[in-house]
């Protein structure tokens, strides 16, 4: 199939973005990679009279250093996540995740802008920012917000983004020093969609594990953080009674679908296991065991 005909735009600037965006009225979209987007007019999922490409906006590609954090424009490809020096010293888990993300040359044009607008359940980096704390800026003719990824998405493929919106920027705070990462996930072919996946940080301080985060994806019409996991492991030291403790709580909060590639019971089983690899890894990093 073929897209139903639509306007284009290719916008110069980010108010003339978003002053077409409002103008549209909620039947404007934003081009970016379009590596979800084009597939989705194919399909006419997607009926849009305008399509606003902001390829041409300078200034809304980059990893930068802040204060506690790392910035990155809407525009930054994913293949620049995962080569970003910033990212591997601040951020490992993030690059590690990018490597899941399809195949190179998608990598090569598709957006964490674009992804997290998206919010795909099965996409990395939504979960990621879910676990990373991020908080991400969007911008409209009104000004700039920003949301904390926790409350951005909302459902399958559905964010807090309103009609005049577009994400311009995410601020993901740096790991802290000592703090162990794992990124496990599980796929039916190398670049397919993942079927389940955990991300877990652990920061150790004497011994015990100081601060937890675990988030998972694929089981749930968004990504999901694990707080009763996260609070089982916090404050002790991780041992394989811990772990498995933790597995049982993270999947004792899903309910996962059955669909075309994974049943339901299969997609839960999943995540206990990928959450004792995941887990182990990160404890084991934190301790200085891993590199």
């Amino acid at each position: 199939m073929k897209p139903v005909a639509f306007d284009y735009l290719a916008a110069e600037s980010l108010g003339s973005a978003l002053s077409a965006l409002s103008q549209a009225g909620g039947d404007g979209k934003i081009l970016a990679g379009g590596q979800s987007l084009l597939p989705m007019l194919n399909f006419r999922l997607l009926r849009p009279s305008l399509l606003i490409d902001i390829n041409r906006i300078p200034g809304l590609a980059y990893v930068e250093a802040a204060e506690g954090a790392i910035r990155i424009g809407a525009l930054t490809r994913h293949h620049a996540l995962e080569t970003s020096s910033l990212v591997e010293a601040h951020l490992p888990v993030l690059g590690a995740a990018m490597r899941h993300v399809a195949h190179l040359a998608i990598r090569n044009r598709g957006t964490i802008g674009g992804s997290l607008s998206h919010a795909d359940p099965a996409a990395e980096l939504p979960m990621l920012a879910l676990l990373l704390d991020a908080k991400i800026g969007i911008h409209s003719l009104n000004g700039r917000r920003t949301a904390a990824a926790r409350e951005f998405f909302v459902g399958a493929l559905a964010t807090s983004l309103g009609e005049d919106e577009m994400v311009t920027d995410v601020e993901l705070p740096k790991l802290p020093p000592g703090t162990g990462w794992a990124f496990a996930e599980v796929a039916r072919r190398a670049g397919d969609f993942a079927l389940a996946a955990v991300g877990v940080t652990i920061s150790a301080r004497d011994g015990k594990a100081a601060q937890v985060r675990i988030a998972m994806m694929g089981v749930g019409e968004t990504p999901l953080r694990a707080p009763e996991a996260e609070t089982l492991l916090a404050g002790r030291a991780i041992d394989a009674a811990a772990i498995e403790q933790a597995a049982a709580a993270m999947q004792a909060i899903i309910a996962p679908n059955t669909d075309l590639h994974a049943s339901a019971d299969y997609r839960h089983f999943l995540i206990g296991a990928l959450a004792r690899r995941a887990i182990d890894t990160a404890w084991r990093r934190a301790l200085g065991e891993l590199s």
